[in-house]
């Protein structure tokens, strides 16, 4: 069974129930100062940490003095606009004494739909992982129409931990696993510890939340486990509304663990390799020694460029003797590749106008 121990990235989705009171509509506080001591515990050893978070629209409908009840799509994207600003502030407060860096990052479908916003929003995360910072996600209420909506962060949260290439992805919920019927109404229901494959027999024991604030259910769950686990990530739907839920967890608290199919890694790898290629690069043999070493492809090693393809796309990367190596998805649009290959990196920003990546094809985006 997996465990947050010895988990390399971890993605925490949280719930608008766990976060705001349901009578007030007040931040719960003493429970989010709670949480980032469990964050603060993840990352003194080494774990690095994205929190998908809910509660916008749940804080800022308080703040409005807005109704519980279904909103119109206008008042809600306006809650949201309210209660954006309380929620980051908020994490900022409760992560700051832990010298722990946040960051706001909002997303909508589209940012994993379309490729190049896709690798936008990959290469933002990347970054602000690397420099130690916890990113704070959260769906773009105050922009996101029901057309380019996930609709529910349990989703999202599965999504977020694709683009990451997390190990594990943690749902806090407001029951302690996924079981065979709703435990609210039928004492008999089994829980699950462990679920190795998603049958249509699992799905049909799905049923719906049953918290005021949250949308998501095990419907919604189970979705995301398919999204986690067919990227190489362990998932754990847990108890999210006790005081360090994540403590909790590592130290046997029920809960039930999807297990991954293979790595992050692997699971990358086959999907870029899945893709119909949009044209092809052909490297020289300098280029061809890095890549099999782990390297990233670099303009100047780059002898021609074939094709129609934009930033984001799949390229066949060929040998000088036409073999192909594999393919990757190139960071450059087909016209902006001709004009720099052969070129060195610091060439690139006189060539084109403005500054570029370094990497053609980054060897995370590369299968060969």
């Amino acid at each position: 069974m997996a465990t947050l121990i010895g988990a390399k990235r971890v993605v925490v989705k949280i719930g608008s129930a766990l976060l705001v009171d349901r009578t007030s509509g007040a931040l719960r506080h003493d429970w989010l100062t709670a949480l980032a001591e469990d964050v603060a515990m993840l990352k003194a050893r080494g774990t690095d940490v994205v929190l998908v978070s809910s509660g916008s629209i749940a804080l800022g409908r308080g703040v409005l003095g807005l109704p519980r009840n279904e909103l119109p799509l206008e008042h809600s994207q306006a809650a949201a606009a309210v209660g954006q600003i309380r929620l980051a502030r908020a994490y900022e407060e409760v992560l700051a004494p832990h010298a722990i860096t946040t960051a706001q990052v909002l997303v909508t479908l589209e940012d994993s739909a379309n490729r190049r916003r896709y690798l936008n929003s990959r290469a933002t995360l990347e970054a602000l992982i690397g420099f130690g910072v916890v990113p704070i996600v959260n769906e773009n209420d105050t922009v996101a129409t029901d057309e380019i909506r996930y609709g529910d962060n349990d989703r999202l949260a599965a999504q977020v931990a694709l683009t990451t290439g997390a190990d594990r992805l943690i749902l806090l919920s407001d029951v302690d696993g996924f079981y065979s019927d709703n435990p609210m109404k039928n004492p008999a229901a089994r829980r699950f510890d462990v679920i190795d494959e998603i049958t249509p027999e699992i799905e049909a024991m799905a049923g719906e939340g049953t918290s005021g604030l949250s949308k998501g259910g095990m419907i919604t769950k189970l979705f995301a486990a398919k999204t986690a686990m067919t990227g190489g990530c362990a998932m754990a739907i847990t108890e999210g509304s006790v005081l360090r839920p994540l403590s909790a967890l590592e130290n046997g608290a029920n809960a039930t663990w999807f297990t991954a199919q293979g790595t992050p890694q692997l699971a990358r790898k086959r999907w870029i390799g899945s893709m119909k290629p949009q044209g092809d690069i052909t490297v020289d043999a300098g280029a061809v020694r890095a890549l099999k070493a782990g390297k990233s492809l670099l303009s100047a090693g780059v002898r021609a460029v074939n094709g129609t393809f934009q930033r984001g796309d799949p390229v066949a990367i060929l040998g000088p003797d036409g073999h192909r190596l594999g393919q990757g998805l190139v960071a450059y649009a087909a016209n902006e590749a001709v004009a720099i290959k052969g070129a060195h990196s610091s060439q690139i920003e006189a060539i084109l106008g403005y500054p570029g990546r370094t990497a053609l094809i980054h060897r995370d985006d590369m299968a060969l």
